[in-house]
């Protein structure tokens, strides 16, 4: 795949693009207006300056075949069309499993819940700092009730019902307080911990999964830095975020392990820890 075909990709995946007939109207991956793009039996066109001068396939031409390609219909099927030729087009759709995605997603939590404890069994209680004070809480309920507070998408004070719930249910054997959830989000030893589980929560699947690919993605913080910008005369202002690395199965999409560092971080770096994610 080439850069334009790369670029074409890109335009169809993030912009809007519509037809009528042969015409398609493609925008510009710059921004500026859009151009006609004519996809006809044997030969296609476009009005950009590229294809003018070139006379061949430019980034919107292909991007137009790829939304020709593949559509998705308003029932949740998808059609995929197997060729570009106007004159005798091959169609595919493939119907949406709808009783197979219900039943998914009306039982997600439970089942989350129930993975969730089984990972969590098997973590020790550990050391107990200092000789007096209260007994600390088990790192297993911690652990649980920190990961299915982040899985509520809720703050924590509205999460304290669900956790409650959890408790009834026999998944830890108490509720904390949310400001000890707090506190556990922020502790340096619960780092290892996870990343364990992550690498154990991917076993299951290590007969099916052969293939792996690296990525990493952004999370923005509540933090924020300011500078002066002498250019331009002003103050400027810009969340921190964090970097996750992650070694992420092409078939399953299972992550087998992760490295959280900092915004500026080095993605060739961090291969070795994904590889051998075992302490």
């Amino acid at each position: 795949m080439d850069l334009r075909e790369q670029r074409g990709m890109e335009l169809a995946a993030t912009r809007a693009i519509s037809h009528r007939g042969d015409l398609w109207v493609v925008p510009s991956q710059a921004g500026h207006g859009t151009y006609r793009v004519h996809l006809m039996p044997k030969i296609a066109s476009c009005t950009c300056p590229d294809f003018e001068t070139r006379g061949v396939k430019c980034k919107h031409i292909f991007a137009a075949t790829f939304v020709l390609r593949r559509e998705q219909n308003s029932d949740g099927t998808v059609t995929v069309t197997k060729a570009v030729q106007m004159s005798a087009v091959t169609q595919t759709t493939y119907p949406q499993e709808w009783a197979a995605y219900n039943e998914a997603q009306t039982n997600e939590k439970d089942k989350f819940l129930n993975l969730l404890s089984d990972l969590c069994n098997g973590i020790p209680l550990g050391p107990q700092t200092g000789k007096n004070g209260r007994p600390r809480l088990p790192l297993s309920d911690m652990i649980f009730s920190a990961a299915f507070k982040v899985y509520s998408t809720v703050s924590a004070r509205r999460f304290m019902s669900d956790l409650r719930e959890a408790q009834a249910k026999g998944f830890i054997s108490k509720a904390p307080h949310y400001n000890s959830i707090f506190n556990y989000l922020e502790s340096a030893e619960l780092t290892p911990v996870l990343k364990i589980l992550i690498t154990q929560s991917s076993l299951p699947l290590s007969s099916v999964e052969t293939n792996f690919a690296a990525d990493s993605s952004g999370f923005m913080t509540s933090r924020f830095s300011r500078w002066f910008d002498h250019k331009y005369g002003v103050e400027k202002v810009k969340a921190d975020w964090v970097k996750c690395h992650i070694m992420c199965g092409t078939k399953t999409n299972i992550i087998t392990a992760v490295v959280i560092d900092g915004q500026h971080a080095a993605d060739t770096k961090q291969l070795p820890a994904l590889r051998n994610p075992r302490p």
